[in-house]
């Protein structure tokens, strides 16, 4: 160990968490010990803390975690940089971020779940009773299922002619569509008169009257859309057809199905669908 030889005394200075022993001037005569000191341990197994940390390169704590608690961290935090944690992170407190949160998947727990991912499936809700509110407006590009069943628009077509299986329709279509649609079938389905005709021939009536059209897409008026009698007694439908001619309706008879000749003293009443 070299020697010193000192020609004026030596003064030690104490700096910032730096403790000596003794400040006052040493004149070195004969063997003297001064302690130089910090507050705290720093062994590798200590437990150091510190007021306030900054550095300007990478700080690395290499344990199995890094726990910060109100009670054990005096002031606060400040990370001016990137803060990379490899491994979980918990807070038991709030956690506020001023900027961008970027995360590859967002869970909550609290009194239901959500599940955010930034591509695929996110979930919301983990039981039946589980209530989502909303305020605003709900944009979906994709298709919307409820109980597995798979819904992909909500269609204001007023003739429901798609007859799609994964459409919900508007008030308004189905409003259209039973004034314009169902609603000429229904006042079809109300025409129902009785008329009178005349004897033609043994096989032929006619009836001044007109017969009411089936609205497009419903079939057609048939002789099935009414009943006749003859004399009281109904005639059977396998031995008649019916012919619109002009502003006579015909009711034609096949005499061998029916059994009979029509008569002229014969009364013949049709009942059904007539437009008056």
């Amino acid at each position: 160990m070299p020697n010193y030889i000192l020609i004026n005394p030596l003064v030690l200075q104490q700096g910032t968490g730096f403790t000596i022993s003794d400040t006052s001037e040493l004149l070195v005569k004969e063997r003297t010990t001064v302690t130089f000191s910090i507050p705290q341990s720093v062994a590798s197994s200590s437990v150091v803390e510190f007021n306030q940390l900054t550095s300007t390169a990478t700080i690395i704590i290499d344990d199995s975690e890094l726990v910060l608690k109100n009670d054990g961290m005096i002031g606060s935090l400040t990370q001016s940089g990137d803060f990379k944690i490899i491994g979980g992170l918990t807070i038991a407190g709030d956690f506020t971020a001023q900027g961008i949160l970027t995360a590859e998947s967002l869970t909550t727990e609290r009194t239901g779940s959500a599940t955010f991912f930034k591509s695929g499936s996110t979930k919301f809700g983990d039981t039946l009773d589980d209530t989502h509110q909303r305020t605003g407006s709900l944009s979906i590009s994709g298709s919307y299922s409820l109980n597995n069943y798979s819904l992909n628009e909500i269609s204001n077509d007023t003739t429901l002619s798609d007859s799609a299986a994964t459409s919900i329709v508007t008030e308004n279509a189905v409003k259209t569509y039973l004034d314009e649609g169902a609603g000429v079938f229904q006042t079809y389905q109300r025409k129902s008169f009785a008329h009178t005709g005349s004897f033609v021939s043994v096989s032929t009536a006619s009836f001044t009257a007109t017969t009411a059209s089936a609205p497009t897409g419903y079939t057609a008026t048939s002789e099935d859309d009414f009943m006749f009698f003859v004399n009281g007694v109904i005639a059977e439908y396998d031995a008649l057809t019916v012919q619109q001619a002009g502003s006579s309706f015909l009711l034609k008879v096949n005499n061998d199905s029916i059994g009979y000749d029509l008569q002229t003293s014969d009364e013949i009443v049709a009942f059904g669908k007539f437009n008056s």
